[in-house]
């Protein structure tokens, strides 16, 4: 059953994908900007329908004001997960742009990419997320650099924080938790040596996946912090969330760590 389903799924993915990508050139020139934060989070929460992923947002996301998310990072469905809760421009390597397709996707969404090997790269970034902060945009964020297998939480690079405490908006965590039919599904993650669509394969031809998207209390503005504080106390809150495990998960996913990869 699992490669019909595959195949089905695909099918309907890749219409999706094509109809987004004419939706970028021919309507979203005719579209402000909020219309077209719009049109990305409704097509995100129809891309994770198609894929088969149900999303359960959890906690209280800031939807109204300008705010940093901050939330561990598992897969490349990490941010339509939360784009599909509330549009939101990413922070993200420039080695994504050239992923197939996906890289085409997620530029959409309004990623921000940046170019860790140039000495400027933090600056430009911190510029373009002060830019966001200053619209009311919320800029999301993958501070450990890499992804996961989702049962733990790598360190925190501080470095992005710095735009949030010079624009004096909330930082709020966020833990993506990834089950399968109810239980921590390691096997979802995009790490290490796995291609795209070796993690394609598999995600597609799944039943009963979810994503709880846990919204934890926002590290406030007022609070006088810096940036290495306040990567430190929700990197901390993060990895209490996301360590979380259900009494009567499967052994494996009480096991964490595992060898992390960038994909």
């Amino acid at each position: 059953m699992a490669p019909l389903l595959f195949l089905i799924r695909f099918l309907l993915v890749s219409a999706w994908i094509v109809l987004g990508l004419l939706t970028e050139l021919l309507v979203f020139p005719l579209l402000r900007r909020r219309g077209r934060q719009r049109v990305v989070g409704g097509w995100s929460r129809g891309l994770l329908r198609l894929c088969g992923v149900r999303v359960r947002p959890l906690g209280q996301p800031l939807m109204r004001e300008a705010a940093l998310w901050v939330a561990n990072h598992v897969s490349w469905v990490d941010i339509f997960v939360l784009n599909s809760v509330r549009p939101t421009s990413f922070v993200a390597k420039s080695d994504i742009r050239r992923w197939p397709v996906i890289g085409l996707l997620v530029a959409w969404a309004g990623t921000l990419f940046i170019d860790r090997g140039h000495r400027q790269a933090l600056r430009e970034a911190g510029r373009q997320m002060g830019a966001c902060f200053e619209q009311g945009d919320v800029v999301g964020l993958f501070p450990e650099g890499t992804t996961s297998i989702g049962l733990d939480v790598l360190p925190f690079h501080a470095g992005l924080f710095e735009a949030a405490v010079q624009a004096r908006v909330p930082v709020q965590p966020v833990a993506l938790r990834f089950l399968r039919r109810g239980r921590r599904a390691p096997e979802l993650a995009f790490v290490g040596e796995q291609t795209l669509v070796a993690n394609l394969w598999f995600l597609l031809g799944a039943w009963g996946v979810s994503v709880e998207c846990e919204f934890l209390p926002p590290i406030g503005p007022a609070e006088t912090l810096d940036r290495g504080q306040i990567a430190h106390r929700a990197h901390a809150v993060v990895r209490e969330a996301v360590r979380r495990v259900e009494p009567d998960a499967d052994a494996a996913a009480r096991t964490p760590g595992a060898p992390a990869g960038s994909p």
